[in-house]
């Protein structure tokens, strides 16, 4: 015989009277195939599985279920206490065994009228406790109900005596298992009101259970918990309506939310009227708490609160598909904040999240309810405006996101200015997908910026066009790589005591096949933007430092080479600059052959490891130089701070040295400060020889510029330096 197990969701809590023979109460098998009636009642007794609850099993009066030969399918506790044998009646027992002798004629004539009429049948015999039919034993009142197949027969056992104690016994375990229960246990009536609550049940909503017996279900609920159970008490209240598992929220007594999933089953009288529903209760507070922050964490911005990019991109989904189905417009924009970076960089990342936050609340506040906003990270944004009718007022928003950014933001003393730029892509006019219109609306940011700030922007075609010139750069650029169509042209940096030609700054170029020599400009933002940096950089150092080992054979034995590194490059592997220093020593090259030129956006980068980099650099003897000193924001605490071997003036300073005293103060004082660092200084973009001739006289180191020669191929930059000072200025 199979093992039963117990359905929870179809236990109604009644007592074994109101159990009786109720259809359906037991499970009970359909008709046999002639040949197999053991194996065809047991069988359909598997496909009413579902009708066998813990109620049959502990009601307190035995119930069995019999095939047509009397062997037990089913029975209960009860039953199988007072036959004497394990309830899965493993040796496959007929009733008719425990039968005393004497009454067997009885049994067989009980049975045979259960099955040929349809009333229930009663028998009053004496049945044997175990499988020994001659001890003494049980009177017993058998009643009896066929199935409407006529296959199978349910079969009530009540003792003639004790009948009493056999009840209360069965009663008494019900009443331990209901009480000291780990799940709650709650039972209405009819009305919705509190028929019976277990401890735990009360416990868990912090009340008395006498507190709770005859209070309406809606007092433990909130509004929205209210509107569920209206919404679905009518169709709970039919019969052959099915147990229902879900989650549900209660309120505590204490104003607290209890989450709990709730398997309810209604219950019936034998004529079908609804008595109300009992429901098993498990608290899930913890846990849910525990999934929600998982789920607040994947889906939103823990600084500003606003969705993250993984939930705008669902968002975005889901209302291109909504807007596609209802034929409205929908436009996105891509909002990137100005400025950001000098206030992150000056009055730091708290007061820079400080503004991240007051923006986010900003731009909050020029959309509608309707309207999602997000932080994709950093100072980027986006907008996701929904159900337009027309573009009337997607300018009118983004207006109003560009004046309330503009305005100073309070951060303490501080009281910075940014400013935003926003791209728009529309659906469907510039995009179906949404993939698509985040490309668009990035793009017209982009153009945004580049054209002036603080403004906003449309995608166009010729954004489009633009951004796959970009992408067809990038994949020249890198066939450029592969085929040596880049060079380096080297400039003079003249030492301005001797006039000689002591170092050189290599500058990278591109001999491209169709458009000629072009320089870093015109490429050097689509090899960051393509992921290049790193190849050109490793190439641009080896082609330096073979150039320098040449020089310093045919020039001098300190010549150095000076090669601009960008923050991309720092924030590559450390690796790559032990291989460089490797390639060095095979070249029988020192290492302060060579300087590294970095600028001071470099330094201020937070997101590149800048001063272990450098500190590493400089172990290995590789010396550094700041370029465009005096542009920037770096305060003068950098120059000790990162180690810096070379300060290289911007031109800036020296462009109007003959005519301005106030710059050629400004180039004194900055070289003596320099001097007193111990830092050498170059003067850049000298032009004319009354600037050379004044900065030799504020004690400047060493210049570069077009009065001595602009960049060049090394063989000409090799004959140039050969030929000296002298024939450069005359040149």
């Amino acid at each position: 015989m199979q093992k039963v197990t117990i359905d929870q969701r179809r236990a109604p809590l009644m007592s074994g009277e109101q159990a009786g023979l109720l259809p359906g109460f037991a499970v009970l098998p359909q008709p046999p195939a002639a040949g197999s009636l053991a194996h065809t009642a047991q069988a359909d007794a598997d496909a009413e599985q579902s009708f066998f609850d813990e109620l049959y099993l502990l009601a307190p009066v035995g119930y069995c279920v019999l095939g047509l030969d009397t062997t037990i399918l089913q029975m209960n506790v009860s039953g199988a206490e007072l036959l004497g044998v394990p309830r899965s009646n493993p040796e496959r027992l007929a009733l008719r065994h425990f039968v005393a002798p004497r009454f067997l004629d009885d049994f067989d004539r009980f049975v045979r009228a259960a099955f040929n009429h349809a009333a229930p049948q009663r028998c009053d015999l004496q049945l044997a406790r175990g499988a020994n039919v001659h001890q003494q034993g049980v009177a017993i009142t058998l009643r009896a109900c066929a199935e409407r197949s006529g296959q199978a027969l349910r079969v009530q056992l009540e003792p003639a005596e004790g009948k009493l104690a056999a009840l209360e016994r069965s009663e008494e375990r019900l009443r331990r298992i209901v009480h000291c229960a780990e799940e709650g246990i709650w039972e209405i009536d009819a009305n919705a009101r509190t028929s019976f609550v277990n401890p735990k049940m009360a416990h868990m909503l912090g009340y008395a259970i006498e507190d709770m017996l005859d209070q309406p279900l809606v007092a433990f609920m909130d509004d929205e918990g209210r509107a569920i159970l209206e919404r679905n008490i009518a169709s709970r209240q039919r019969r052959g309506a099915e147990a229902e598992r879900h989650e549900f929220k209660f309120l505590r007594r204490d104003g607290g939310e209890l989450w709990v999933t709730l398997a309810t089953n209604p219950i019936f009288d034998a004529t079908g009227a609804y008595l109300g529903a009992l429901a098993l209760v498990s608290d899930i507070t913890d846990s849910r708490a525990s999934a929600e922050l998982i789920w607040q964490q994947a889906n939103f911005d823990t600084l500003t609160a606003l969705p993250n990019r993984h939930m705008f991109q669902d968002r975005l989904g889901q209302e291109v598909k909504k807007a596609r189905r209802e034929g409205t417009l929908l436009a996105l924009l891509f909002i990137d904040l100005d400025g950001f970076k000098q206030v992150n960089d000056t009055l730091g990342h708290d007061q820079g999240d400080a503004l991240l936050v007051e923006a986010a609340r900003r731009i909050a506040a020029c959309v509608r309810g309707t309207d999602t906003v997000a932080r994709l990270g950093g100072d980027e944004f986006t907008v996701i405006l929904t159900a337009l009718e027309s573009m009337n007022g997607v300018e009118r928003i983004a207006q109003a996101i560009v004046t309330r950014l503009q305005a100073p933001f309070a951060l303490g003393a501080a009281n910075p200015a940014v400013s935003a730029s926003i791209g728009i892509s529309v659906f469907p006019a510039d995009a179906v997908s949404p993939e698509d219109l985040v490309r668009n609306a990035d793009q017209a940011m982009y153009a945004a910026k580049q054209s002036r700030r603080c403004r906003y922007s449309y995608f166009t075609a010729d954004l489009q066009q633009a951004a796959q010139a970009r992408q067809q750069v990038t994949l020249d650029l890198r066939a450029a790589l592969a085929h040596g169509e880049l060079e380096l042209h080297y400039q003079p940096i003249v030492n301005l005591r001797t006039g000689g030609v002591q170092r050189a700054e290599a500058l990278l170029r591109w001999r491209h096949p169709q458009r000629g020599l072009l320089a870093p400009g015109d490429f050097l933002p689509f090899a960051e933007s393509g992921g290049l940096m790193m190849e050109i950089g490793d190439w641009v150092f080896r082609q330096a430092a073979r150039q320098a080992r040449l020089w310093q054979d045919e020039i001098g034995a300190g010549f150095q080479v000076g090669i601009n590194q960008s923050s991309a490059q720092f924030r590559g592997d450390a690796a790559l600059y032990a291989g460089w220093l490797r390639y060095a020593a095979e070249l029988g090259l020192a290492p302060r052959s060579l300087v590294l030129e970095i600028t001071e956006r470099v330094l201020l980068d937070k997101n590149t490891q800048v001063a272990d980099r450098l500190r590493e650099l400089r172990e290995m003897g590789v010396q550094v130089a700041l370029d465009n000193f005096g542009t920037g924001y770096s305060s003068l605490a950098h120059l000790k701070h990162f180690g810096i071997d070379l300060l290289k003036l911007d031109h800036s300073f020296i462009q109007h040295l003959a005519s301005d005293s106030g710059d050629l103060a400004m180039c004194e004082a900055l070289i003596l400060m320099a001097h007193r660092l111990g830092l050498r200084v170059v003067a850049e973009g000298v032009e004319t020889a009354a600037q050379s001739h004044l900065l030799e006289l504020a004690g400047c180191d060493f210049a570069q510029g077009y009065i001595y020669a602009q960049p060049m191929a090394a063989p000409e930059f090799t004959a140039l330096a050969q030929r000296g000072l002298k024939t450069m200025i005359g040149s």
